[in-house]
């Protein structure tokens, strides 16, 4: 898993909005990086509506509206701005190197969290759902 990017913070955040990113070069690590520099940027709740404005647009212009996932994306941005808060990582790669689980994307984090079929399931792409208490 290649946590580090040719692309700076800022190229990376400018190329995702403006759509210019390759969909090849956003991987799922990169997909957390952006929402940690999102939540690093705007603060919470702020990058709880950024973020997946910009991930609603990187995914439609690249041909992939159905892969967006609002219960996906609000629990990473509210695991990233727990941990950052927690840890206070100074940059992209102590935040990295200190969450792992965050970067792997199957087994994923979430797994942990929900069943399957609640995850999966039609209502938690289109709105966040609470997880599974006591799963």
């Amino acid at each position: 898993m290649n946590v580090t990017s040719p692309l700076t913070d800022t190229e990376l955040v400018d190329r995702f909005v403006d759509t210019t990113l390759p969909a090849t070069a956003f991987s799922h690590a990169q997909h957390v990086r952006c929402a940690w520099l999102f939540v690093r940027r705007y603060g919470m709740p702020r990058a709880l509506e950024e973020f997946p404005a910009a991930l609603r647009r990187f995914a439609n212009a690249k041909g992939a509206t159905m892969l967006y996932h609002e219960t996906i994306t609000w629990a990473y941005l509210l695991l990233i701005h727990e941990r950052q808060e927690r840890q206070g990582a100074a940059d992209w790669e102590m935040f990295a190197a200190a969450n792992p689980d965050l970067l792997t994307w199957q087994p994923s984090v979430l797994d942990s969290l929900y069943r399957p079929e609640t995850l999966w399931s039609e209502v938690a792409r289109k709105t966040f759902v609470m997880p599974d208490w006591g799963k």
